[in-house]
């Protein structure tokens, strides 16, 4: 069974003055941990539930945890532990002191009706395995916004049938997707400790996926494409 993507829940990211103050600051010192919020606490009601994860509580650990569980049948991991431990060792060291687990979950029959990349939840960063084939499939039209934020990254839309639409991912392009996106924009949420309202903060998990993602692993150039796009990701 084939899952298909959630694309009501996908916005343009919009880049504010002020929004990086948290992130420019050079006067940070390492904190206690504390139990931070959750990416999915501000959920618009007519948008889908995310599904409850393992809850892992804050601690004293000095160093974050990558807990594999199975992906499930059909389904595959993009990313292995060390990918995710050489990428986060890359954003500077403050982004990560509240981090307590990246986990790559299972795909569930639940979890398929209402499919997302990833999840933040707590001190926790949730990443959702993809289809064996690297082919999605959605029944109902994608967003302008969602066709131009993968295509970003390397995804190829087609309409195979009238009323079907495929999304297709080479190795490569979804490795640099959940490696430059998904993966940056829910670390986003967890170090954002300005905004409570969900639209504000997708809109700054938004932007921080975008400048320490994207632009920081080489932007258009490193990528190869050449059409302008709009930025990107899901909220209101």
């Amino acid at each position: 069974m084939n899952a298909r993507r959630n694309q009501s829940a996908k916005s343009t990211a919009r880049q504010a003055k002020g929004r990086n103050t948290f992130v420019r600051s050079r006067n940070w010192q390492r904190r206690p941990k504390q139990a931070r919020r959750s990416s999915t606490g501000q959920r618009n009601a007519r948008l889908p539930f995310a599904p409850p994860e393992d809850w892992y509580d804050a601690t004293d650990a000095s160093d974050y945890r990558i807990i594999v569980q199975d992906p499930g049948p059909g389904y595959r991991h993009i990313l292995t532990p060390a990918d995710i431990r050489a990428r986060l060792a890359d954003v500077p060291e403050q982004f990560i002191e509240q981090l307590e687990v990246v986990q790559l979950s299972r795909m569930t029959r639940k979890k398929q009706s209402f499919p997302c990349y990833g999840m933040q939840w707590g001190n926790a960063l949730y990443l959702y395995p993809l289809e064996d084939s690297l082919v999605e499939h959605f029944d109902t039209p994608p967003r302008p916004n969602l066709v131009n934020e993968t295509r970003m990254y390397g995804g190829r839309w087609s309409e195979p049938l009238p009323g079907t639409w495929m999304l297709t991912w080479s190795e490569r392009a979804a490795r640099d997707f959940y490696l430059n996106n998904i993966l940056i924009h829910e670390l986003g949420h967890l170090v954002d400790e300005r905004n409570s309202g969900y639209v504000d903060r997708e809109r700054y998990a938004e932007w921080f996926a975008v400048q320490y993602g994207y632009r920081s692993s080489g932007g258009q150039e490193a990528r190869g494409y050449r059409r302008a796009v709009r930025r990107r990701h899901h909220a209101s």
